[in-house]
């Protein structure tokens, strides 16, 4: 449905993400839980993919596989060709959840900098780059803050720039901002695209907004559960940078419905081709 996004500028990520044949059962209380079955994606390099799909669709599931933080009972993930492990050693692969997970003893500054040491690189070397960071993602001012000094987005930003700090050219994004009010998360979508247009790196997010969805992705991938697996692909054609205008225009809010109409095709377990768009 619809076309190819147009995008704005070159991407400094040269990784595809392929995903072939992915499945993943969990034994739970002595049942075997088919969390996702023969997923099959393919994430061209600095393009920006959503996943959105009903509770225990397997969505979080997919995404800590593409990030190798879990591994498939069968199938297999590559990033440029590579497994995502190597990715992972080599700072290219960045993740952020929707907890911002701060250490509450270090300032903004040394929050960012903390992959660098675990990389063993020193944050030293690097201190224009966490300067720049600070910069792009709006905290200014902020560098010597502590987590509890900040508001929860501006905590969020300063996760987002801890998961930029090793230039990755591949993000994964799992709900960032699940846990912010409907305004809040609506200015973080502005920033958020701000952020991601500066580099395009290769992105995933899981998300349940599927206004949030259309705003920020090229495409939305709806999955299906029970077991998890893609239900269809619905590609957006909104030009970038996106404004947030778009959010009140008619024709976003006819693919809005024609999305939500996919993802309860999907929630119900029905066959989503069947669900025709609005």
């Amino acid at each position: 449905m619809g076309t190819t996004a147009p995008r704005s500028g070159p991407s400094t990520s040269t990784d595809e993400l392929r995903v072939s044949d992915v499945s993943r059962t969990f034994k739970v209380e002595g049942r075997n839980i088919e969390a996702l079955r023969e997923v099959s994606l393919v994430c061209e390099p600095g393009s920006f993919t959503a996943l959105i799909g009903p509770s225990g669709c397997g969505k979080s599931t997919l995404l800590k596989i593409i990030a190798g933080l879990d591994r498939p009972d069968r199938g297999s993930v590559s990033i440029g060709g590579v497994p995502p492990q190597d990715k992972c050693r080599a700072g290219a692969l960045g993740i952020a959840f929707q907890d911002p997970a701060l250490l509450p003893w270090r300032s903004v500054r040394q929050n960012i900098a903390l992959p660098l040491q675990v990389l063993g690189r020193s944050p030293r070397h690097h201190a224009a780059r966490i300067d720049d960071l600070i910069t792009l993602v709006g905290l200014e001012g902020f560098a010597d803050a502590r987590p509890g000094q900040l508001s929860g987005g501006m905590r969020q930003r300063a996760a987002i720039a801890r998961t930029l700090v090793t230039d990755p050219s591949v993000l994964m994004l799992d709900e960032p901002f699940g846990a912010l009010d409907q305004i809040l998360r609506r200015n973080m979508n502005l920033e958020l695209q701000r952020i991601w247009l500066a580099g395009r790196p290769t992105t995933v997010l899981v998300t349940h907004g599927i206004d949030e969805a259309l705003f920020l992705a090229d495409r939305i991938v709806v999955m299906q559960r029970n077991p998890g697996r893609i239900a269809c692909i619905v590609d957006v054609p909104f030009a970038r940078p996106r404004q947030a205008a778009l959010f009140a225009a008619p024709e976003f809010h006819h693919l809005e419905d024609a999305v939500a109409a996919h993802l309860f095709g999907a929630a119900a377990g029905t066959s989503v081709a069947a669900v025709a768009p609005a």
